[in-house]
């Protein structure tokens, strides 16, 4: 889990071209929208399309994004139970 974990932070940060990040400036369980990261809606739809990509993930039910989509922590454990890929 940790490797995913670390994999989906280099990820996020090419997804979202968060240059000024390392995969070691986000925290597992720190939140990725709000006061964590910052993320919005916009990111959010890279999220998906992230997930999907590279792990064979579709989601059906937007309003999940917002449970999975908490920290890295939760999209790992989401990624680990429901890829395809």
């Amino acid at each position: 889990m940790e490797q995913l974990k670390q994999q989906l932070k280099v990820q996020i940060i090419e997804a979202l071209n968060l240059e000024d990040l390392t995969p070691a400036d986000i925290a597992d369980d720190a939140p990725l929208f709000g006061e964590g990261l910052g993320l919005d809606s916009i990111d959010a739809l890279e999220l998906i399309m992230l997930m999907e990509k590279n792990y064979g993930i579709k989601l059906s039910n937007p309003a999940e994004g917002k449970n999975i989509f908490r920290s890295v922590s939760t999209m790992a454990d989401y990624i680990d139970k429901n890829r395809t890929k």
